[in-house]
């Protein structure tokens, strides 16, 4: 009886402080990304012919880059928290591989501005942590927000590998 006690109260206590911090993390944030699409290097255009995949003018990678999961956090002071998992090559002689040595960055952009993380790497399954600041903080409110993950390469983000999905509802953590 007093281990199922005290196994009550800590568990009462753990969830106590895990709902504080969530909602200190939730005040913070400007936009949430929970999910992501991976990359496909071409859309179909006017009579099915084929157009390069780009957002906001951004290429996509030159073969197809799905993404497993993608989890992301920008807050209002523009700092940034990212993860994402299973980001690898969707076609061509490393299908299913992240080719790397490889690092990507995010971009974030809120309308047509565009803010960049800092680059980290894309280990040997496709999984890496963004953590940091974005190049600026970014407009508060964020319209229309799309957050892009980004090959990063010769000093600069480059193609697009993978979007996050905005999160709308901030009640729905399913």
């Amino acid at each position: 009886m007093k281990k199922t006690f005290v196994l009550i109260a800590l568990t009462s206590l753990f969830s106590t402080f895990a709902l504080a911090d969530n909602g200190k993390d939730n005040n913070n944030a400007l936009v949430r990304f929970e999910g992501g699409v991976g990359s496909q290097p071409f859309a179909s255009g006017a009579g099915g012919v084929p157009i390069p995949n780009d957002v906001k003018g951004i290429p996509p990678g030159g073969r197809p880059w799905p993404i497993a999961a993608l989890r992301a956090s920008v807050g209002v002071d523009g700092s940034i928290s990212a993860r994402g998992k299973g980001m690898i090559l969707g076609g061509g002689a490393n299908v299913g591989r992240p080719a790397i040595p490889r690092q990507v960055a995010a971009t974030l952009f809120c309308g047509d501005v565009a803010l960049n993380s800092a680059p980290t790497d894309l280990d040997a399954a496709g999984n890496f942590t963004i953590s940091g600041t974005l190049s600026a903080v970014p407009p508060n409110p964020c319209v229309a927000p799309i957050l892009l993950i980004r090959n990063y390469a010769a000093g600069a983000p480059g193609p697009w590998f993978a979007a996050g999905i905005p999160k709308v509802n901030e009640r729905d953590d399913d």
